[in-house]
């Protein structure tokens, strides 16, 4: 376990955290010290523990708003999945559409063609 130390409001603490999260947990730290000292900056001097609650508050919504986002653009991201997958199968259904059309029309015209050599070689052998 790494151990840090970290300055809120004037105050150092000592903390640990998982190795290699050092960083991480310094500039989490920073944030609620910018935080409490834009509160402090806004409400003027109101003591330490309240603004350290009201810091923490104010960054518990800040999540709370992240999370709610989050949630928001995963359902988005899954409509717009089921959307792609509509438009995929009613793209596939077409394709075969077309297909068994060309076919049809390939079919139609052999058979034209068949009749019309026919025809053909009936009519030399009459004339």
């Amino acid at each position: 376990m790494a151990q840090v130390n970290v300055t809120i409001s004037g105050k150092t603490y000592r903390m640990a955290c998982e190795d290699g999260q050092e960083d991480h947990l310094i500039g989490m730290a920073e944030r609620l010290n910018e935080s409490i000292e834009l509160l402090r900056q806004r409400f003027g001097e109101i003591g330490d523990q309240r603004l350290t609650v009201m810091a923490a508050i104010t960054m518990a919504d800040q999540q709370s708003e992240a999370d709610r986002r989050v949630h928001q653009i995963a359902t988005e991201i899954t409509s717009l999945e089921e959307a792609r997958a509509a438009v995929v199968e009613r793209q596939a259904q077409m394709e075969a559409r077309v297909a068994a059309a060309i076919e049809d029309v390939a079919a139609r015209m052999e058979a034209l063609a068949a009749r019309v050599s026919g025809a053909g070689a009936n009519g030399h052998d009459q004339g």
